[in-house]
């Protein structure tokens, strides 16, 4: 594709979103909507919600792929990441010379522009950090807007523009587009920054954890001189990178040399107190109904760049209480029969294991069931066969499904759920395999008893199976 074309030009009145169906591009197409552009899309498999929640926002939807749905001649093409050079839509993008973008650079060019821009990186915990400071702003009275990638309860929604300063985004190290194969968070230049951690993840783009460490090294050696970098003061590999840049920096976590340290953290159901310090002295006591020390460490990082941000202390206290989540995030479906089903995006191997850590003491009266469906293009690689082995230790029955799409895989980097659960049953673990989603709903309404909590851990909609597995209790 000719990069020359690569750009947004100044006169736009028409845009059109290729593959519109995922939750950033779908956010994007509503704020462009929002922001008085004409927009229509087009993608795979078109269903509802979001079908739906974009057609009542006035934008037009196209099912599949074709060089006819460029026809009309917008003046822009949003072209999402996992668009491939051959799509039609991106093969008549080029013949009839028509300006292009990725979807950072939209976000960059017609949101981000003249505001702040406050960015979350890292492998883990992006969105609940993200979320945690979009509604911080917006109690605050800063009238933010943010893009993140999951639905905030609070707002009922993953983007909104406001009038204020500032543009809340996560920054996704997963690459941008075909013709741009950088990660999307080199495209944004932060007023500042959170780095929450950096493991080896997305096997697909990246080679190994130095290939991703060299993605994060570049992106923090970019930042700005004025910018201000706040890391989280556990992990190695942040450690080895942080010396690379020239900005500003401020460390947070448990470390008692760090300038934001999380202190005596008291349950206190439905709540969880922990206090903060400040440079070693005490900055102030908070109260949430997050649950799981990496939760209260992704708010630490919060509460920090509030200070920064000159918003009170009373207001991070209060915005911090009335957080109520992200869907899909430690999310309660329902309950029947006392049974919890619980839903959580976990798929790596460490968000897998801190997920459970977490969910353990909700399930003090009765069980923890952990439900886990490798879907993703890393998680159904072999590379953390023996990782994911050591990542469901707390949990008292375990659930793991054959990958749904395992066959995308070459086969002799295939993830073996077969041999998970051998390794998890020599360790002395209730383990099951199961072949697909219909026998786990068939085991856990035979075996499910009053208090059990079943954790239900995937990146994808899962066939339905808290709905479902609901409807059979």
């Amino acid at each position: 594709m000719d990069m020359t074309k690569n750009r947004i030009p100044q006169a736009v009145v028409r845009i059109h979103l290729t593959a519109v169906c995922g939750t950033g591009m779908g956010a994007l197409a509503c704020m462009l909507r929002d922001l008085g552009f004409e927009v229509t899309g087009s993608d795979q498999k078109v269903y509802p919600p979001m079908s739906t929640f974009l057609a009542q926002k006035g934008i037009r939807i196209l099912d599949g792929f074709s060089e006819k749905n460029l026809d009309y001649g917008p003046d822009l093409v949003v072209i999402g990441n996992f668009v491939t050079r051959d799509n039609p839509e991106a093969v008549k993008v080029q013949s009839m010379g028509l300006p292009f973008c990725s979807m950072p650079q939209a976000l960059n060019h017609f949101v981000a522009r003249g505001r702040k821009t406050l960015l979350v990186s890292g492998t883990h915990g992006k969105t609940t950090t993200a979320s945690i400071l979009a509604w911080m702003l917006h109690e605050a009275g800063d009238d933010p807007s943010f893009m993140i990638g999951g639905i905030l309860k609070n707002f009922n929604s993953n983007y909104r523009l406001g009038d204020g300063p500032y543009f809340v985004v996560e920054g996704d190290e997963y690459d941008t587009a075909f013709f741009d194969k950088v990660p999307k968070l080199f495209h944004y230049r932060p007023q500042m920054a959170v780095l929450t951690s950096v493991e080896f993840d997305h096997a697909d783009i990246f080679r190994d954890l130095a290939h991703v460490k060299d993605a994060f090294g570049r992106f923090l050696s970019g930042l700005d001189a004025s910018s201000l970098l706040l890391a989280f003061d556990r992990d190695e590999n942040i450690d080895a990178l942080i010396g690379s840049c020239s900005c500003r920096r401020e460390r947070y976590g448990r470390k008692t040399d760090s300038c934001w340290r999380l202190d005596a953290i008291l349950p206190d159901p439905p709540w969880t107190i922990f206090d903060v310090f400040k440079n070693d002295r005490r900055f102030g006591r908070f109260r949430t109904k997050l649950f799981g020390e990496h939760n209260f460490t992704n708010a630490l990082s919060i509460i920090a760049m509030a200070d920064h941000l000159a918003i009170p202390l009373s207001v991070m206290q209060a915005a911090l209480a009335s957080f109520e989540g992200v869907k899909r995030r430690q999310e309660i479906r329902g309950q029947k029969r006392r049974i919890t089903v619980m839903d959580d995006f976990a798929h790596n191997p460490t968000a897998v294991r801190e997920t459970i850590r977490a969910v353990k003491p909700v399930a003090a009266e009765g069980r923890l069931i952990a439900v886990f469906e490798p879907r993703t293009a890393t998680s159904m690689r072999s590379v953390f066969q023996q990782d994911y082995a050591h990542a469901f230790e707390p949990a008292d029955l375990i659930c793991i499904r054959k990958p749904p799409a395992v066959r995308k895989i070459p086969a002799a980097e295939q993830f073996s759920s077969e041999q998970l659960v051998h390794d998890l049953q020599k360790q002395g673990k209730d383990a099951h395999y199961f072949a697909d989603t219909d026998g786990i709903i068939d085991f856990l309404a035979a075996r499910a008893l009053p208090a059990d909590v079943i954790l239900i851990m995937s990146n994808g909609s899962f066939d339905n199976i808290h709905q479902r597995l609901l409807d059979r209790l």
